[in-house]
């Protein structure tokens, strides 16, 4: 089964995230992004850096009607 992410939409459907911090003291630093697979089982992801602290975290990628968030 070939695990690759799909060409219809070039647009990422999550963001990667580095958290540092906890609740509302947290900052959030995006790392990168994510793309469904064909199979629709996972994620390919894409990082722009790899952080050496704190947590990464994937969340799904928030579009508004005038362009990205």
């Amino acid at each position: 089964m070939k695990m690759t992410a799909t060409k219809e939409n070039n647009r990422p459907t999550h963001i990667v995230w580095q958290v540092l911090g906890e609740g509302d003291k947290a900052r959030w630093n995006r790392i990168g992004a994510g793309w469904p697979n064909r199979d629709g089982k996972g994620l390919s992801l894409k990082f722009d850096a790899f952080p050496l602290d704190g947590r990464v975290v994937v969340r799904e990628h928030e579009q508004t009607e005038g362009g990205q968030k």
